[in-house]
């Protein structure tokens, strides 16, 4: 068993001090010499008795504490991706060898890194481990795990070797670019056999239960007030396939039901919670009283586990598109899922105008109208409406079509959205319409902003196209496509539709 070092004597004793010499006083640098080497005879001294007492007292000899284990951190991976350490006290020396920010996250003993930046490094101290214990490792930069940034550690005997060798269960070891020996072949491989599983789920349908976004009918008073009411709760939700998480919900689905309501309108929202924890709900970008902004304990009580509340106002009498979501443990329950869609109304579109020499027909009829939430965060993560792409069901359109597509971000980081080949016209923001209207094929959507889109697809758009965030790691892994990706059908009018 390891000993502490034996703590150095915190004064040296008188005989051993030396005095200033005098300038050419040669007797007083003999006895300088004379003073050092008796100082170290003593030091020597003390060395051998202090590890004779500790022999005597242990029965074994000192041991050194072992080194660190080297850990590395880059796009997107940690290397090794299994690390297996000797019972006892486990430190790792993490570094990011990366472009981008990283740490390292032991969730099951509650240890992490700082955000570790490009060229860092930190040593990790995860303490006295148990042999045939084993944890999970992360990143928990958003996306990153669902990238590839995660692993195990897993504890051996004591005084067994540490291991660098990199697993290939979860990861390409031996495959990645920026390796020695890359296996290029065997990374196509993978990476067509991970695209054709995906793409045939994507084009079935997705095949995971449950579907957010469903619109909820009010209950109307005889003096016309529009009551919604809502239930808070923790539920399983089936992310992708065969990956179901436990998400927060509002009436059990993610996200919660859409609530549609005109300008003018004297409107309730009665919500029930079943949550472990007290909640509110925040209206974001509608106007409502002071008192019914749902910011607690600023503008109201929180709501208590199995209380009800009641928030009631009368609309703006102007278009408005919003969110509501949670603010009391919001950075828990919003990103796990209690986020949905609050209307108010039409958003103005741009009839008749010409933009950019692209003029909007003045009779124009929206066919759909879309909501796309992003995420990036807590259990659902990477998702497009709540679910990961293949699960991510295809938009389908026909030449001539017009769709009115709102995206609104209630995650933590900007996402540009990409739609492939099919022009884009960005016609409002945060609900309000825009009076210079511009067309794109990217657009960065900021946390909390609502954007709005009219997409009019030609005969010369038909095909399938890819629609995604164009963060690369958000929407592609070693596997394929993931995370926030679907697509955009324009059929063909001469041969059957999608359905």
């Amino acid at each position: 068993m390891s000993q502490a070092p034996a703590q150095a004597p915190k004064s040296v004793p008188s005989m051993y001090q030396v005095a200033p010499a005098s300038p050419g006083s040669g007797s007083n640098l003999i006895a300088v010499c004379f003073s050092i080497g008796a100082f170290m005879i003593a030091v020597l001294g003390l060395i051998v008795m202090t590890t004779a007492d500790n022999s005597a007292g242990s029965g074994s000899q000192v041991t050194a504490a072992a080194a660190p284990i080297p850990v590395t951190l880059s796009e997107f991976k940690i290397t090794p991706a299994a690390i297996t350490a000797p019972a006892g006290d486990v430190k790792l020396t993490v570094t990011n060898a990366g472009t981008q920010v990283h740490n390292f996250t032991v969730p099951g003993l509650n240890k992490k890194t700082k955000d570790i930046k490009p060229g860092g490094s930190e040593t990790l101290d995860l303490g006295e481990l148990a042999a045939g214990a084993s944890y999970d490792v992360n990143c928990t930069i958003p996306g990153h795990a669902d990238s590839g940034m995660k692993g195990t550690i897993k504890i051996g005997a004591a005084g067994s070797a540490a291991t660098a060798a990199a697993s290939t269960s979860d990861t390409m070891a031996g495959m990645n670019m920026d390796g020695a020996n890359p296996d290029y072949a065997a990374m196509d491989a993978r990476m067509e056999a991970g695209m054709k599983k995906s793409l045939a789920t994507f084009t079935s349908g997705g095949g995971t239960k449950g579907v957010g976004n469903q619109p909820l009918a009010p209950t109307i008073d005889a003096t016309g007030v529009k009551e919604f009411k809502l239930e808070s709760s923790i539920i399983d939700w089936e992310v992708s396939p065969g990956k179901t998480v436990k998400a927060w919900a509002y009436n059990g689905k993610v996200p919660g039901p859409w609530i549609r309501t005109e300008p003018g309108d004297h409107v309730k929202v009665t919500i029930t919670n079943k949550l472990p924890v007290s909640t509110d709900i925040h209206f974001h970008g509608i106007s409502t009283p002071f008192d019914m902004d749902g910011v607690a304990p600023l503008t109201q009580p929180a709501i208590k586990p199995g209380a009800t509340f009641t928030y009631e106002w009368t609309n703006a009498n102007h278009p408005e598109l919003g969110m509501y979501h949670a603010h009391d443990h919001g950075q828990v329950a919003v990103l796990n899922g209690m986020f949905a869609i609050f209307q108010v109304g039409d958003v103005s579109l741009p009839r008749g105008k010409t933009v950019s020499g692209t003029t909007i027909p003045a009779g124009l009829k929206v066919t759909q109208e879309l909501p796309i939430v992003l995420n990036d965060a807590g259990v659902i993560g990477l998702s497009l409406n709540g679910k990961s792409f293949p699960a991510t069901a295809p938009i389908v359109a026909n030449p001539g079509d017009a769709l009115l597509v709102h995206y609104y971000n209630e995650g933590l980081l900007a996402h540009p959205m990409h739609l492939h080949h099919v022009p884009t016209l960005v016609v409002a923001k945060d609900g309000i319409a825009l009076d210079s209207p511009y067309w794109v094929d990217t657009l960065n959507v900021a946390p909390g902003e609502r954007y709005s889109l009219l997409i009019m697809p030609t005969t010369n758009d038909i095909g399938v196209w890819a629609w995604h965030c164009h963060i690369l790691s958000h929407a592609e892994n070693d596997d394929g496509l993931f995370g926030m990706v679907t697509a955009l059908i324009v059929n063909d009018p001469s041969k059957p539709k999608a359905s």
